[in-house]
């Protein structure tokens, strides 16, 4: 599996991802049934260059807005969930680092990952408290374990937090996956998302520099550093997105080739069935709807970011508004088709070979880490009293 540097010189990341979108999707079900990690198809995304996408020009990367970011990462999110996902916390980190780290930070790592064509994971699960850090002298300690760490296996580098033993306050560095005391374990085994290597990492007395540290101007400490959850929601609003129009896809395709009428239905073909017909419209509308909500979304993140420093609480809210309710629509959209596509392909569609079941395991495995009805209700808050969503790490 091979993007050959000259096609990747010559082509848009756009065409790139579409060739690498095509490749995994042939092996997406079977992958699905293995689980473990997606080496080869990681290697693929380092060869592609893809891996530069939102790194700016001037430090070796491709300079892409978000919205074209987000519009690859759903395009590989829709072939393969676990790719887009690793693919998009890969990017979620570069731009922790931005938000909340200093220029000089940002300048030396965003060069670093460019020419080395590293891989970044996530280990920054503020909820999981169980990695706290001490002081010794010129540098800190972590020590303890984090759960949900997608994309750590293969990794280059990690983003990882921890909580201060004394005063309790959240801290988070970039540290190189392979740094001693770093352990991460190959024990993701979960119904759904099951390449995203999403398993533990534990901190064995890691030695954590201080300017490894990113406290300029640190977690969630301003408008423009509370961005950073706002652009988590957003990459799953978009994987959560590809996950529904893959599930589309392929009913269609059973539906348009495979499927039988059933018997009284009065048709030849089970694309004439009226009720078949009604839901694929119901379909149609879930996604379009979800597909503007998530392209406005972006585009409103897209200018809050070119605000930089400058962004207020006011424009943070209005994007953590707009995003909140894109993600919304990703969810009760892609979990309707991902459930009733089996309603509209028939019971052959439910052969175990296909694995047709992984679109509904993928979504649901992911879409709980975040509970709907919270999301639901920081929107409650806007419909009714004007209150924006409270920054935090999941809004």
């Amino acid at each position: 599996m091979h993007v050959s540097s000259a096609a990747s010189q010559s082509a848009s990341p756009f065409e790139i991802a579409r060739a690498l979108a095509a490749t995994f999707a042939a092996s997406a079900a079977e992958r699905d049934a293995r689980g473990g990690t997606p080496k080869a198809e990681r290697d693929a995304l380092r060869e592609s260059g893809l891996l530069r996408l939102s790194i700016p020009v001037e430090f070796g990367g491709l300079g892409a807005r978000w919205r074209e970011t987000l519009d690859i990462i759903r395009l590989l999110g829709r072939a393969d969930s676990s790719l887009g996902h690793v693919f998009g916390f890969h990017h979620l980190m570069l731009a922790t680092v931005r938000l909340f780290g200093s220029a000089a930070q940002a300048s030396t790592l965003y060069g670093q990952t460019a020419r080395h064509s590293w891989f970044w994971g996530n280990a920054l699960n503020p909820l999981d408290t169980r990695t706290v850090s001490t002081t010794h002298a010129e540098w800190r300690e972590f020590s303890g374990q984090k759960s949900f760490c997608s994309g750590t296996v293969d990794s280059e580098m990690l983003i990882a937090s921890a909580h201060d033993a004394q005063t309790g306050s959240l801290l988070v560095a970039a540290i190189p996956t392979g740094r001693s005391g770093v352990c991460v374990a190959h024990d993701w085994d979960n119904i759904g998302q099951r390449q995203t290597d999403s398993g533990s990492v534990t901190f064995q007395r890691v030695r954590v520099e201080r300017h490894e540290l990113l406290s300029d101007p640190g977690p969630l400490s301003t408008p423009f550093a509370c961005l950073r959850p706002v652009l988590a929601q957003l990459i799953l609003t978009n994987i959560y997105l590809g996950i529904g129009e893959s599930a589309f896809g392929d009913a269609r395709q059973y539906t348009l080739h495979e499927s039988r009428p059933w018997y009284v239905a009065n048709v030849e073909r089970a694309e004439d069935d009226p009720y078949i017909l009604g839901q694929y419209g119901e379909f149609w509308v879930g996604l379009e709807s979800a597909r503007a909500l998530a392209d406005r979304a972006a585009e409103r993140f897209d200018a809050a970011w070119d605000q930089g420093a400058t962004l207020g609480e006011t424009e943070r809210g209005e994007v953590a508004l707009a995003v909140a309710t894109a993600k919304v629509a990703a969810i009760e959209a892609g979990l309707a088709i991902c459930t009733r596509m089996f309603d509209v392909a028939g019971a052959r569609a439910t052969h175990g070979g296909l694995r047709l079941d992984r679109h509904w395991r993928n979504l649901r495995t992911h879409s709980l880490h975040d509970p709907l009805a919270y999301k639901l209700r920081e929107i409650g808050e806007w419909a009714l009293k004007q209150q924006y969503p409270t920054p935090s790490f999941y809004s």
